[in-house]
C-alpha cells in the first residue's frame, strides 16, 4: 500500500506493507487525514513522544471505514464510517484502537470527518476535564486561529462561558475568530494585549487560559489570569524554555497543569474519547461543534499540504484524501 514514510533522506510516498488487526485494533480504508502541527516536526524527523524517526509512517488522523476487525474489538462492525486519531494516518490503510475513534456522523463527508478527533480529545479535556470550565466564566485561546484553537472556542461557549477570548499574532485570522465564538481577539505579540483582557474582565483576569504557545507569553499569562485562575498548557509554540515568574505564580495561587497525548496509556485515552461521546456528541451531530477546512490536497500533493501548513496562513484544517 501507499503511505507516507520518514526515511534517510526525508518523508516521501513510499510502498509499505498493509497492516493486520491484532487486538483491539481496527483496520480503517483511509478516505482523508487532517494535518497537525506535530506532523511537520516528524516530517522532519523529530520525535512525538515515542512515534517518529527513520521508519515512522507519517500522520496521525484520520476518517475512513472500517476493513477488518482484531479479535477483541468492539463497538464497530465492517463497512462502518469511522474517524479517529493514532499513528500512521497518512496511508491507504491504519490501525486504530476500538477506543480511539468515533463513528463519523451521517452528515459529514470524509474530508470534514478527518478535521475533528484531535481538536475534540484534546480540547474537550482541556477546557472541560482538566480546565473546569463553568458556565458564566471567562476563558482565554491562545493560540485560537489553529484548527485545536477553534474548538476550543467553541466546546467554551458551548459549555456556557460569558466571556470567551483568542489570540492571533495573524491580523486576518484575529479578524475572523468571532465567527468561532470569540468575543474579543488580542495580538499575543503586542505587550498590550494583557491590559485588554484586564479591561475586559474589570481587571480581575480570566478564570481559565487554553496556553498552546507557552515560551514567552507564559509570564504574560500569569498576569492575565484572576486569582485562584487555572492555566492549562496544551502546547508550545513559543518555544519550550522561558523565564518564569514564580512569585506572580504563587502570588495568584494559579492552578497551572500541563497535559500531552504523548505521555498517556492507551486507557487514559480511551477514557478522553468516551467523555467527548457522553458530553457534546449531540454537538457534533448536530454541527454545532465543526471546523473549517481551508485547503483539500491529494495524496500524491502531501507534499504541497505541508508547504501549505508550514506558509502558516491558513485559518482552520488542512486535509488530504487519500
Amino acid at each position: 500500500m501507499k503511505a507516507y514514510v520518514y526515511g534517510p533522506d526525508g518523508a516521501r510516498i513510499s510502498d509499505v506493507a498493509q497492516p493486520k488487526p491484532k487486538g483491539t485494533q481496527v483496520l480503517v480504508k483511509v478516505r482523508a487525514c487532517g494535518l497537525n502541527r506535530a506532523d511537520t516536526g516528524m516530517r522532519r524527523g523529530h520525535a512525538h513522544g515515542a512515534a517518529g524517526g527513520v521508519g515512522t509512517v507519517l500522520g496521525m488522523e484520520w476518517a475512513g471505514e472500517v476493513a477488518e476487525l482484531g479479535p477483541d474489538a468492539k463497538g464497530v462492525k465492517i463497512g462502518d464510517r469511522i474517524m479517529g486519531s493514532g499513528g500512521a494516518a497518512f496511508a491507504e490503510y491504519t490501525l486504530a484502537d476500538h477506543g480511539r475513534l468515533f463513528h463519523a456522523p451521517s452528515n459529514m463527508n470524509f474530508e470534514e470527518a478527518a478535521t475533528l478527533p484531535v481538536a475534540l480529545a484534546t480540547m474537550h479535556n482541556a477546557v472541560v476535564t482538566i480546565g473546569g470550565v463553568q458556565a458564566g466564566q471567562s476563558v482565554l485561546i491562545q493560540g485560537a486561529s489553529s484548527g485545536v484553537g477553534l474548538m476550543a472556542m467553541q466546546i467554551a461557549r458551548l459549555k456556557g462561558a460569558k466571556l470567551v477570548i483568542g489570540s492571533s499574532t495573524d491580523a486576518t485570522r484575529r479578524g475572523r475568530l468571532k465567527d468561532y465564538g470569540a468575543d474579543l481577539a488580542v495580538d499575543s505579540s503586542d505587550p498590550k494585549w494583557v491590559d485588554e483582557v484586564l479591561t475586559a474582565t474589570n481587571g480581575e483576569g480570566v478564570d481559565l487560559i487554553i496556553d498552546q504557545v507557552s515560551g514567552k507569553v507564559a509570564n504574560q499569562n500569569l498576569a492575565a489570569t484572576k486569582v485562584k485562575g487555572r492555566i492549562v498548557n496544551v502546547g508550545r509554540l513559543g518555544g519550550t524554555h522561558a523565564d518564569f515568574n514564580f512569585d506572580l505564580h504563587a502570588a495568584r495561587r494559579i492552578d497551572y497543569v500541563g497535559v500531552t497525548f504523548r505521555t498517556r496509556t492507551i486507557e487514559e485515552v480511551r477514557e478522553i474519547f468516551e467523555e467527548v461521546r457522553k458530553d457534546i456528541w449531540g454537538a457534533v451531530e448536530s454541527r454545532k461543534l465543526q471546523l473549517p477546512i481551508d485547503k483539500v490536497f491529494s495524496f500524491d500533493d502531501i507534499d504541497r499540504a505541508f508547504e501549505h501548513m508550514e506558509a502558516n496562513r491558513h485559518l482552520g484544517k488542512i486535509v488530504v484524501t487519500v
